[in-house]
């Protein structure tokens, strides 16, 4: 049986609804210090160390925050550029990117913006890239901005912009490179066709800057992209995850009036959004939010029972598949992986956490049974931050009924473990995430897309317990299986 991971310990409830929360497990702890709800939607923050301040992204504009209160500083109606779909910072240089309004099958543009000034940065600002741009990432020492065109079409079977990645010299402010996947060879397996070409989603790079890795989340793949010769190497298939195997048990249904977690005669696709890079033991591992994803206009699944497929198990009726990849009422292939998983660069899969994220949703009562028969808690951002020579991954998760993000210990990849959630009232749907660092302290900002608020916790390592300690605060609680899953963190 497996030993449920202790819920966090309730420390107060803060004026916002928020709770300030903390962890015994490892000495990690959280607490709430501010929210923010925006007038716009709030998707991506980046944070500028120069100004300590927060800017998030959110279709029409951008809220700039104070970091240490949470206060706007200003609004940046941002409409006259298009739409915009995310902002990253590096040395106080705000690069965001925009698609057009007018018609997203055109090229969009990077806009420049100086973070002192809150103003179009002097000299060349605006980029020109490929169609939808949405994601963007700088190399660490800021040469260069990566921009990764999703290119999706508007109607399926028509006109379809080829996905790519701009590769902008941020010295001369201008596309180096575009890079995209004709002719790039294909391994691993369990790459899929949907009907468009590769979308790039989401964007990682190692620590020497030599290379990036890119999430192709409709076709379960990811792209390896050589910034030497700013070219892709090759596209990696990331197979499929067996649902009816031990700890990868599914809750398939939403409409069987329970919760419950059931191995499920299913395969799915592992469909990461988010990505992010970091080092262990002199290799470098890719850290995945599985969420899962379809075309835009549904044309690739259907329900079980409106599939047509022979065999199919009852207690599947209700369950989303590829209608694509689906060949048999016993082969069926449904989208999403519910899990987030470390792999290397190969995309060989390193770790992952089965059905963990679901299950600690449910212990938490904030699982959506809605969402049962499509993707999950659907775990969406990915942000990770070093603390006391140890590595945390927080996953955000996109379908809880409160704002929800996972916390792991990654420090060893291939054991890496739960740690805790952190929940917060009034906050719905995390999107995107940024940890950073002032004045010392170690930060984690959460733009939530629902609810349209960011709320900012400090993260930290405090001193463990004594033994003795444990067992009193455990008594008092009727908490168990406390110290089985303590001897086993201990082994990890």
């Amino acid at each position: 049986m497996r030993i449920k991971p202790i819920p966090a310990l309730l420390l107060g409830l803060m004026a916002s609804g928020a709770v300030q929360a903390a962890s015994p497990i490892g000495g990690f702890q959280f607490e709430w210090t501010a929210s923010h709800t925006a007038g716009v939607t709030s998707e991506v923050p980046a944070f500028d160390a120069l100004t300590n301040t927060l800017w998030v992204a959110g279709v029409v504009g951008v809220d700039v925050l104070n970091a240490g209160t949470g206060s706007l500083v200003q609004h940046i109606d941002t409409t006259g550029f298009g739409f915009i779909n995310s902002v990253a910072i590096h040395n106080g240089m705000a690069a965001m990117a925009f698609e057009s309004s007018a018609d997203r099958t055109a090229n969009g543009q990077v806009v420049l913006f100086d973070t002192a000034s809150r103003a179009l940065a002097s000299g060349t600002n605006q980029i020109s890239v490929g169609a939808l741009p949405d994601m963007l990432a700088f190399t660490a020492d800021g040469s260069k901005l990566l921009v990764a065109n999703e290119a999706t079409p508007t109607v399926y079977g028509g006109f379809d912009p080829a996905g790519s990645v701009s590769i902008i010299d941020m010295g001369s402010r201008s596309v180096a490179a575009t890079a995209g996947f004709a002719g790039v060879p294909i391994t691993g397996s369990g790459v899929r066709s949907p009907g468009m070409d590769f979308e790039p989603e989401y964007i990682t790079l190692n620590a020497a800057g030599t290379h990036a890795f890119v999430t192709l989340q409709e076709a379960n793949a990811m792209g390896v992209l050589d910034l030497g010769t700013n070219t892709f190497t090759s596209v990696v298939g990331l197979g499929t995850k067996d649902f009816s195997l031990p700890g990868n048990a599914i809750d398939p249904s939403h409409k069987d009036g329970t919760i419950e977690l059931r191995a499920a005669d299913v395969k799915g696709f592992y469909q990461p959004d988010a990505v992010a890079a970091y080092e262990a033991g002199g290799q470098t591992y890719l850290v995945m939010a599985n969420e899962g994803d379809t075309r835009e206009d549904d044309g690739d699944k259907a329900r079980v029972k409106d599939s047509g497929l022979a065999g199919s198990p009852a207690d599947l009726a209700q369950l989303n598949i590829s209608t694509l990849d689906s060949t048999s009422g016993t082969e069926l292939y449904t989208f999403g992986g519910r899990s987030f998983s470390i792999r290397d660069t190969d995309g060989n899969l390193v770790f992952d956490s089965g059905n963990q994220l679901d299950a600690e949703a449910i212990a938490r009562g904030i699982y959506d049974d809605g969402r049962s028969d499509d993707k999950g808690v659907e775990p969406e951002g990915v942000e990770l931050v070093e603390i006391d020579g140890r590595t945390f991954a927080f996953i955000g998760l996109e379908r809880t009924t409160k704002g929800a993000v996972a916390v792991y210990d990654i420090t060893d990849p291939a054991n890496a473990s739960f740690v805790d959630m952190i929940v917060t009232d009034g906050d719905r749907a995390p999107e995107g995430m940024k940890a950073f660092v002032m004045d010392g302290k170690h930060y984690l900002a959460i733009a939530n897309e629902v609810s349209n608020t960011t709320t900012l916790y400090s993260v930290n390592m405090a001193p463990v317990p004594e033994p003795e300690t444990y067992a009193m605060l455990l008594a008092g609680l009727g908490l168990v299986g406390f110290m089985a899953r303590r001897r086993n963190a201990q082994r990890a």
